[in-house]
């Protein structure tokens, strides 16, 4: 799957496929005014694809966080667990996206929304880079270049990519920049039974408000259409819940297969085996599939074949030794959609990959720091072991911790969409 991402200025004559005129987001006339944004600069455009998730009203239920089962309810765990969650239940239909978001269409992003390269909001960091860091680093910066280009994909192979370095405000700018931009086009379609929408954005560099408004800490949902972080419930909806009835209480183990909770990991997807200079899954063929780190057997990595290998096993930002370096970094991010293994609802790589953010805002942990605002994440992820893919793997962070989204290449997200969000019949 290839990443569409273009710098065609598109105007309403674009949509003369679909028949109708453009939707023009509310604050997108004041997005081209945007302060330090030269009037009438228009943003890349991207192509981002979801699946449709039906069974409005669909039953929740109940997970002991990182334990091997699911309940109907809190009252049927056992009664010396803590933290019982009711997960996965969303009263709504709702759209949620196909893939991660990639490299690609967040360097898309990082020129619209930085088109002079000042980064008032820290959305890039010199280890991302590929000659800070040469195995993980996916994105070049340039001061000289000419406004609009100052981000580059570090090489091809890292395009369709996720994008690994994200933290909560990160994403959440994103999501503002695609809710605040002007909706080129969107069409539906039917693909091996499951649903799916493909919504053409040109971006808008208007990031601090939108769907949240970012002056606020804890910003929640500001609109009842338009793209979105996932909530947590969405997002283990759309791994997890067969409408089919299959798997435990209708909630599968894995977002590859139903699995058997109460196993361990003798029903996990195998893992992806990775090109060594692509980063490219190699076994495609071994159904279900997922990018993790499968015990006893080495995490999926890859080193961009531009680069000499000990350059990746030894090069890195931190100043860690070979030694350290090999033992607290394994494992790459594979390129999206290639595990080929679809969740109940279509969507690919919710098992593996990155760990990705939701917009659900959680207590802090005991001992974590009460003042910052925390959203859970999920996902299993490539250096992780297979718990890490069950439905109660509802892990959390702070949504803004700068060292951890710096120093933690694998940490991802994708888009959502509530309400209806285009005139285009499918």
């Amino acid at each position: 799957m290839q990443v569409a991402v273009s710098r065609t200025r598109l105007g309403r004559a674009a949509l003369a496929a679909c028949g109708v005129s453009v939707l023009l987001a509310p604050s997108a006339v004041a997005a081209a005014s945007e302060p330090g944004t030269p009037g009438g600069v228009r943003g890349e455009v991207v192509t981002v694809t979801t699946v449709k998730v039906g069974a409005p009203g669909n039953p929740a239920v109940a997970v002991v966080p990182f334990t091997d089962a699911i309940y109907r309810t809190c009252a049927d765990a056992p009664p010396d667990t803590s933290g019982c969650l009711m997960v996965g239940g969303v009263r709504d239909p709702y759209e949620i996206g196909e893939f991660e978001v990639t490299i690609g269409q967040w360097v898309a992003f990082l020129n619209t929304a930085d088109r002079r390269g000042r980064d008032p909001h820290g959305l890039y960091d010199r280890s991302e880079s590929s000659s800070a860091w040469p195995k993980y680093g996916p994105i070049e910066f340039s001061a000289a270049a000419a406004d609009g280009h100052h981000y580059t994909v570090a090489y091809p192979e890292w395009a369709d990519k996720p994008y690994g370095f994200a933290d909560f405000l990160k994403a959440a700018r994103f999501v503002n920049s695609l809710h605040n931009g002007r909706l080129v086009s969107r069409q539906s379609g039917v693909r091996d039974g499951h649903d799916y929408v493909s919504y053409q954005v040109e971006l808008s560099p208007q990031t601090e408000r939108g769907m949240y408004d970012l002056a606020r800490p804890d910003a929640t949902r500001a609109q009842d259409s338009g793209f979105v972080v996932p909530s947590q419930d969405e997002w283990i909806k759309a791994a997890y819940y067969d409408p089919s009835g299959g798997g435990t209480y209708s909630y599968w183990k894995y977002p590859t297969n139903p699995g058997v909770f109460g196993d361990g990991d003798a029903t996990a997807p195998a893992p992806t085996v990775l090109d060594p200079a692509t980063g490219d899954v190699t076994n495609a063929a071994t159904q279900p599939l997922a990018s993790y780190h499968a015990s006893n057997l080495p995490a999926p990595s890859w080193c961009p074949g531009q680069v000499q290998p000990v350059t990746c096993a030894t090069v890195n930002p931190f100043g860690l030794d070979p030694i350290a370096y090999r033992m607290l970094y394994q494992g790459s991010l594979s390129t999206v959609g290639q595990a080929r293994t679809t969740s109940p609802w279509g969507t690919l790589d919710q098992g593996g990959n990155a760990v990705e953010w939701t917009d659900t805002i959680t207590p802090p942990p005991a001992g974590g720091d009460s003042a910052r605002v925390w959203r859970r994440e999920h996902g299993g992820v490539s250096n992780a072991p297979a718990y890490q893919m069950w439905p109660s793997a509802v892990g959390l962070q702070p949504q803004d911790n700068p060292f951890f989204s710096h120093t933690y290449p694998w940490l991802g997200f994708r888009v959502g969409v509530i309400g209806d969000l285009g005139p285009c019949a499918p």
